[in-house]
C-alpha cells in the first residue's frame, strides 16, 4: 500500500501521538451523540455534524482548496460515502443500545482492517502487526465484559456491527489515498459528501426537522469541531502510519469511551479494566514493531 512506502517523518512519533489524540476525541463523542438524538433524528444529526465540520475544515484549508485535483475529489467522495454509511449506521444503532456497548461493537473493525487490506489491496500485514491486533481484540472482548455477552443481538447491535465494517473500509481507503493527496483538501470534500448524503437519507427516512434547542446547538458545534479535527488528523497521520498500526492505535477509542461512560454513571468492572490494559499493551506492541 502507498502509505507503507513513505519516507520517515521528521518527528517519527508525532503521527502516532496524533492518532492517540484522535481516539481520545472519538471516545468522548458517544454520550454527546445520545444527548443530541433527543432533538434530532439520526440522519439529520449526521448531516448537521458533518456540515458544520465541513465548514470548519474549509476554513482550515484556506487557499489550498484552489489546488483541488480530480484525483483528490474522487478520493474525498469515495471516503465520504463510506463515512456516511459508517456514521449513519452507528448513530441509528446508538438509539437503542448503551454508549459503552456501541463503543465495543464499533471497535470490532480492528480485526477487519487487515482482512480488508489483503482482500482489496493484496497487502498482508507482518506477524508483529497480527500480534498487536490479536491482543487489542482480546482487550476489546474483555472491555465489553464477558458476563454480558450472552444477552443477544438486536437491531441496534447489528447496525452498529455493520458500521464497524464500514469504518474498517474507511481506514484502508485513507491509507490508500493519503500518500498522494492533500489531507486538508480531501477532508473538506469527504465531510461535505457525508453531510449531503446524510441529509438525503433524512429526507428519504421521513425524519422531522430538528427541534430548536440550545443543547442541540452545543452538541452540533462541539461535534462538528471534533469531527473536523479528527478527519484532518487521520488523513495527515496515515501518510506515514500504516493502516494496521493505525488500527491498533484506534483500538484505544473504547478505553476512553468506557472512562467517559463510567464518569457518567455506567458500570466499570474488573473485566473492563483488564481489557483496557490489554489494549494499551497492544499499542505498545505496535510501537515496538514500527515497520508493521
Amino acid at each position: 500500500m502507498p502509505a507503507t512506502s513513505q519516507p520517515p517523518a521528521r518527528h517519527p512519533l508525532l503521527p502516532d501521538v496524533t492518532l492517540i489524540g484522535v481516539t481520545m476525541l472519538w471516545g468522548g463523542t458517544f454520550l454527546t451523540v445520545q444527548t443530541a438524538l433527543e432533538w434530532v433524528g439520526p440522519f439529520g444529526f449526521v448531516a448537521l455534524r458533518f456540515g458544520t465540520a465541513g465548514l470548519i475544515a474549509l476554513l482550515l484549508a484556506g487557499r489550498l482548496l484552489a489546488g483541488l485535483t480530480a484525483h483528490e475529489l474522487r478520493a474525498g467522495v469515495l471516503i465520504g460515502s463510506v463515512l456516511t454509511l459508517s456514521y449513519c449506521l452507528q448513530t441509528v444503532g446508538l438509539g437503542s443500545i448503551t454508549s459503552s456497548k456501541s463503543a465495543f461493537l464499533t471497535a470490532l473493525y480492528v480485526p477487519l482492517v487487515p482482512v480488508f487490506q489483503w482482500a482489496l489491496f493484496r497487502w498482508r500485514p507482518p506477524v508483529a502487526a497480527w500480534i498487536g491486533i490479536a491482543v487489542a481484540f482480546a482487550g476489546l472482548v474483555l472491555l465489553a465484559d464477558p458476563n454480558g455477552l450472552d444477552s443477544g443481538f438486536g437491531q441496534g447491535e447489528w447496525l452498529t456491527l455493520a458500521g464497524a465494517a464500514a469504518i474498517a473500509l474507511e481506514i484502508c481507503l485513507v491509507s490508500r489515498y493519503a500518500a498522494d493527496c492533500n489531507a486538508r483538501r480531501v477532508t473538506v470534500v469527504q465531510l461535505f459528501t457525508v453531510s449531503c448524503l446524510a441529509a438525503a437519507g433524512a429526507v428519504a427516512a421521513g425524519e422531522p426537522l430538528p427541534q430548536a434547542h440550545p443543547m442541540l446547538l452545543v452538541c452540533v458545534l462541539g461535534m462538528g469541531l471534533a469531527t473536523a479535527v479528527i478527519q484532518v488528523a487521520m488523513n495527515w497521520a496515515q501518510k506515514t502510519v500504516p493502516a494496521t498500526r493505525a488500527t491498533i492505535i484506534y483500538a484505544m477509542e473504547p478505553v476512553w469511551a468506557g472512562l467517559v461512560g463510567w464518569l457518567a454513571g455506567e458500570r466499570l468492572t474488573v473485566w473492563m479494566v483488564t481489557g483496557a490494559a490489554l489494549i494499551v499493551v497492544s499499542v505498545l506492541i505496535s510501537q515496538l514493531g514500527r515497520r508493521s
